[in-house]
Formats: C-alpha cells, sequence, structure tokens
C-alpha cells in the first residue's frame, strides 16, 4: 500500500475542531479546482469528513455533491453506473452491508436519483436497510425512521424515492434480487403494524404493475471523461 499524505490546504483542515465554510472554500479552489477526480481526492474528503467533529452547514451538501459527481459523471462508464461501481459504493459507505451514518445514506439515495441507469444490486442494497432497520435496529435509516416493527409511510416515502427509475408508465419492473429484498423486508415486519399500500407495492412487485399510474422520468447521460474500473477495485486506498 502507498502511503497517503494529505496536502495543503486538507492538512491543516484536517486538524481542526470545526470545518467552516471558508475552508470548504479554500478546499474548491486548491485541493478540488476540478471538484473530485482521483483516488487520492476521494482518500482526502472521507479523511476529512471523519476527522473534523464539527462541520458547517455547507459540509453535507459539498460532500454529496462532490462524490456523487465522481461516481456518476466522472468513473467509468461515464452519466451511469455499472455494477463495479456499486460494489465500490458499498466497500466504502457501509460496514458489512450497513450504511451507518445518515450522510453516506444520503450519497447513495442521490446516485440514485441522478444517474439515468441504476443497476438491480444498488437499489436491493438501498432496500436492504429497512430490514435492517426493522429486523436489527441499526444503521443510519434506523435513526431516521418512526419507530415501528411495520411499514410507516417515511418507509414508502424512502421505498418510492429508491424505486422511482424502476418505474416505467405504470409498470414496476424489477430485478429477482430486487424482489428479494422488499420480500426480506416484509420478512422481517409485523404485517399488522404495516401501512395499507404495503400490500401494494408487494403485490406490484410481483405481478409488474400499479393500480396507479406512474412514469418513469427522461434523463439523459454525459459521457466526458473516462476513469478504468482498476480505480474502483484498489480498496486500499479508501479502505
Amino acid at each position: 500500500m502507498s502511503e497517503f499524505r494529505l496536502s495543503f490546504p486538507a492538512n491543516v483542515i484536517a486538524g481542526k475542531n470545526r470545518l467552516t465554510a471558508e475552508d470548504i472554500l479554500l478546499l474548491r479552489k486548491y485541493s478540488f479546482p476540478l471538484g473530485i477526480r482521483s483516488a487520492d481526492d476521494v482518500v482526502t474528503l472521507l479523511a476529512l469528513n471523519s476527522t473534523c467533529p464539527e462541520k458547517c452547514d455547507g459540509w453535507n451538501d459539498f460532500f454529496i455533491e462532490s462524490l456523487t459527481a465522481f461516481i456518476v459523471e466522472h468513473c467509468y462508464p461515464q452519466g451511469s453506473l455499472d455494477e463495479i461501481n456499486v460494489e465500490w459504493m458499498k466497500s466504502v459507505l457501509s460496514t458489512n452491508g450497513v450504511i451507518e451514518t445518515p450522510l453516506e445514506l444520503a450519497v447513495v439515495l442521490h446516485v440514485i436519483d441522478v444517474s439515468p441507469h441504476v443497476p438491480p444490486s444498488l437499489r436491493a442494497f438501498a432496500i436492504d436497510q429497512v430490514r435492517i432497520a426493522i429486523a436489527e435496529n441499526t444503521g443510519a435509516f434506523s435513526t431516521e425512521r418512526p419507530k415501528s416493527d411495520g411499514i410507516t409511510d417515511y418507509d414508502l416515502a424512502y421505498l418510492d424515492r429508491v424505486l422511482r427509475t424502476a418505474f416505467d408508465r405504470g409498470f414496476l419492473q424489477l430485478a429477482d434480487r430486487e424482489r428479494a429484498a422488499l420480500f426480506a423486508v416484509n420478512a422481517a415486519i409485523s404485517g399488522s403494524t404495516s401501512h395499507s399500500r404495503w400490500s401494494e407495492l408487494l403485490a406490484a412487485a410481483s405481478q409488474g404493475s400499479l393500480p396507479s399510474a406512474r412514469a418513469k422520468s427522461e434523463e439523459t447521460s454525459s459521457r466526458w471523461l473516462k476513469v478504468p474500473d482498476a480505480f474502483f477495485l484498489d480498496t486500499e486506498k479508501v479502505a
């Protein structure tokens, strides 16, 4: 493993108790003038997030937008995702399949929001956070949802966001692993306490459609710079 050291101004910011808006401006100007573009940039971003105990209000947006842009727009396939991207995200943003912080969960959701193609493995990974929250009472989603043994409005809003791009003209197009993730959630809950719309979603997952028509938004990709898959396979730098 090669030795990694933070450069200025990240090395100075990493030693502070509070990361300020002025620090973000310095990072934009000197550390990431073109945004997050390399493995070292990712390590720097993650290091700053973990070493500064207090952060200004703008940090979360900066972290989410920067890392999302790197994953979706900069890395191959530009403007989209593939399974190698997803496995790298899981290794960086979760521990043993559990997304532990709300900020990491926000990155996963934003990647799902902006990518025209979302691999089934990423949606299944996001869906599984609901099961983990209910069955194991752990993870970032567990800290955000109302305490309940069943599916709530909050859970359904989350699942709607995760599955948004799986809807096509009223039909819910899911791969086997996505269906399995939804039914694993169902196995973890008490059906009597769940929202009535949960049964509709399970029926849609089985049959491929919902009673109400829902259209899949059309998004276009912009492929402009290639980062090889080898970067995502280099887990030493981001472990």
